[in-house]
């Protein structure tokens, strides 16, 4: 599965965009729409475009995309499909893997999922408490 075309205006507006690399609130490196700057990347002192910042989120989330059609080995819908693959590029794929949201997706508990997606706020941080909801009420759908 791909990710439908209003994912990234999702992603976009839950990311924002910043042009210049900046530190996130666990002090990561990251530039453009939240993308964490990898070793042998450099963007210090580099302002990115939002085009440039555009191309780099639909690298990213092209392998968010193969990590989710990879690990969940259930049926999914559309839906459930964007708010997976927003997560893990949130998340990141480590924690994904291993991460009681997936061993329950594939057990077939499809409907555990939003209140495993909300175990991942960083305690009191409000921002990701609203991200997961957003991806929650995109998961939802027939649960």
């Amino acid at each position: 599965m791909n990710v439908s075309n209003r994912f990234t205006k999702l992603i976009e507006s839950l990311e924002g965009f910043k042009a210049q690399q900046y530190r996130d609130i666990n002090g990561h490196l990251t530039i453009g729409f939240g993308h964490l700057i990898k070793p042998g990347e450099d963007f210090n002192g580099r302002t990115l475009t939002r085009d440039e910042g555009e191309a780099i989120l639909r690298d990213d989330v092209k392998e968010a995309e193969q990590y989710v059609n990879h690990f969940v080995h259930v049926p999914l819908k559309q839906e459930q499909f964007d708010a997976l693959v927003s997560f893990v590029y949130n998340v990141g794929v480590g924690n994904f893997m291993h991460s009681t949201l997936l061993t329950k997706l594939n057990a077939g508990h499809c409907c555990s999922v939003p209140d495993e997606m909300r175990r991942w706020t960083g305690g009191q941080n409000r921002g990701l408490t609203n991200r997961r909801e957003h991806e929650v009420k995109l998961y939802v759908g027939d649960c």
